[in-house]
């Protein structure tokens, strides 16, 4: 079944268990930077939203980036300094709460992003 074929009743079924959140149809998948309000920074594959609730896979923590003045920029032409930046390892699949935006990256961020070497201790 796929939203467009929900009846009202099981919409407010849904939004009754979801505490009122309005389903949406599943995301493309697409690598984004997601910026959470409280949890950080995220580059990985986007594959769920139900509202603020955003469902990644190949997720790494962007935890200090650098050769980038903003995400805008890190999205558009990735880092120009990756010896400098701390990202973490991929994880496999993550759901992370509270997101507040979403950016598309182009390939050439995608590759610079995915090239910088992990943070690890």
């Amino acid at each position: 079944m796929n939203i467009d074929d929900l009846t009202i009743g099981q919409i407010k079924q849904i939004q009754a268990m979801t505490g009122g959140a309005q389903p949406s149809a599943p995301e493309v998948k697409r690598k984004v930077i997601l910026r959470t309000y409280s949890a950080g920074v995220f580059y990985g594959d986007i594959v769920a939203r139900r509202g603020r609730e955003v469902d990644m896979e190949n997720v790494i923590r962007l935890w200090q980036w650098s050769g980038a003045c903003s995400l805008s920029q890190l999205a558009v032409d990735g880092t120009s300094n990756p010896g400098e930046c701390k990202f973490s390892v991929a994880v496999s699949k993550e759901t992370l709460l509270e997101g507040i935006e979403i950016l598309d990256t182009s390939n050439a961020a995608q590759k610079s992003i995915e090239g910088v070497a992990p943070w690890k201790k």
